[in-house]
Formats: structure tokens, C-alpha cells, sequence
């Protein structure tokens, strides 16, 4: 199976994230089906692309886009299943409909090669924790924007304990994956340039990103001002996007040894 074949599993996948998206507010029974459904048939592209590029599709940026939409729709409807909020199987179809689109119209053939850097068995797991990671954080940042919504309208609302359960879950988890996600990437870089760490531009980010993240849970625990707090989420929500995608636009990580794409 090769890129050429996206399209025959994309669009039946987004039809059925799209309906889920929609008749989950009305016809739950049918949501839970057409979520599922449109998961799986994005899970056979992917393990069809795996056996036919004979490498994990994890090296570039649009491959790692194929696991973000993936893994939203799935953690999305696990989330949905445990909590209950129709906006977050509404979310997860929608933003992994996003990430599908992109691939659509910016369609990607890659060699079936990887560089000496990325045959690693750390591979694997270091990209997976940390598509996991994003998914989990995405969906916290829309919960924060729920709220700060619900406080335009009412200022005196008083605090959405079930949904600040449902935010800190997601960010101590999503947080949890993405140090996990370091922590690999560091041993892996021992292996493959001799050293942990070297302040590259991607690394940089990831250690910003994480410490915005580690604001969140302090403020969280100081119990700070609920508008500081939210609005702390898609402050680092952005920074991960930046350590994600921004910083590959950088003039200063043009030689980075986190670059593949080129």
C-alpha cells in the first residue's frame, strides 16, 4: 500500500468522523458505531502504508499527521466514552479530519529508506508517546476554551468540577506521555550522536513546552485564578505546536539534527 491509495480510506473515514461528530448529540448508538468504524478503516491505511513502505510511517511530518489523526479519534472517543461530553467526540472528529485533509491536498511519497539516525527501536516508541501526548493536550485546550466561554457569558459561573477533572486527567496523562517521550528521545540520542542532550532547537522547545505544561499543574495545585489557569492551556497548546511543526520553519534549525524531511 503506498500514499497513492490515501484516498480510498480517507474520505470513507471522515464521513463517518463527520456523521459521529454530528449525530452524537442526537443518536449516540449510531455515533459510537460511525467513530469506531471511521478509526479502523484509518488503522488498516496505516498498517497497510507500515507494510508497504517497509518502515513505521512515522519519520515525517505528514506521516506523523496520519498518527495524530489516528490516535485524536481514537483517544477522543475513549475520552467521550469515559466522561461523557459530546464536544470531545465532536473535537476528536473534527481536528482529525483537519490532519487528514492537509494530507489530502499535500499528498507525500517517501523512500522506504531511513537514515542511520532513525533505525533505532526507540523509534517507535518515542514518536507514538508523543502523538499520544498531543492528542491528550489538544483535547484539554478545548476544554479550556469550553470554559472560558461559559465565563464570558456568566462570570459568576460557579467552577465545572467535572470538567476540570476531565482537563487535569487529560494534562497529567498527556503530560506523563510527553516526558516519557523525552526521556526516550534522550537515551535514543546517547545511542545515535553520544550525548543526551545539545540544546537544539527542537529540543529546546520540547523542554518549554514542558515546563508551560508544569505552570498549568502548579497553578492547578495553587489554586491561581481560574482565568490564568485557562488561559495558561492554549499558551502551551501553541508552544507545542511550535516544538511540533513551527520550529522545522526556523532559520536556526534548518541544520538540526531533529530535521528529516529533506
Amino acid at each position: 500500500m503506498t500514499w497513492n491509495d490515501f484516498p480510498w480510506f480517507a474520505l470513507p473515514a471522515m464521513l463517518c468522523w463527520v456523521a459521529a461528530g454530528i449525530t452524537v448529540y442526537k443518536y449516540r448508538g449510531i455515533s459510537h458505531v460511525l467513530m469506531l468504524l471511521g478509526t479502523l478503516i484509518y488503522a488498516i491505511f496505516i498498517g497497510g502504508l507500515w507494510v508497504g513502505l517497509e518502515r513505521p510511517p512515522m519519520r515525517t511530518v505528514g506521516e506523523t499527521r496520519l498518527w495524530y489523526a489516528f490516535f485524536l479519534a481514537a483517544v477522543g472517543y475513549a475520552t467521550f466514552r469515559r466522561h461523557r461530553y459530546p464536544w470531545l467526540l465532536s473535537f476528536a472528529a473534527l481536528v482529525a479530519c483537519v490532519f487528514t485533509c492537509i494530507n489530502l491536498f499535500k499528498p507525500e511519497i517517501h523512500s522506504k529508506h531511513l537514515m542511520p539516525a532513525l533505525q533505532s527501536y526507540w523509534f517507535v516508541p518515542h514518536v507514538t508517546v508523543y502523538i499520544l501526548s498531543y492528542a491528550m493536550l489538544g483535547a484539554a485546550t478545548v476544554g479550556a476554551f469550553i470554559r472560558m466561554h461559559a465565563l464570558r457569558n456568566d462570570p459568576d459561573a460557579p467552577e465545572d468540577e467535572a470538567l476540570y477533572r476531565l482537563m487535569d486527567n487529560l494534562v497529567y496523562t498527556g503530560f506523563g506521555f510527553l516526558m516519557c517521550g523525552m526521556l526516550m528521545g534522550a537515551v535514543w540520542a546517547k545511542e545515535a550522536w553520544g550525548h543526551y542532550w545539545s540544546w537544539d532547537p527542537k529540543e529546546t522547545w520540547a523542554f518549554v513546552t514542558a515546563a508551560a505544561y508544569l505552570v498549568y499543574i502548579h497553578l492547578r495545585l495553587r489554586h491561581a485564578p481560574e482565568r490564568v489557569v485557562l488561559w495558561t492551556l492554549p499558551i502551551s497548546f501553541i508552544l507545542l505546536m511550535i516544538t511540533w511543526i513551527g520550529v522545522n520553519y526556523l532559520p536556526a534549525a534548518q541544520g538540526s539534527i531533529h530535521v528529516y524531511s529533506s
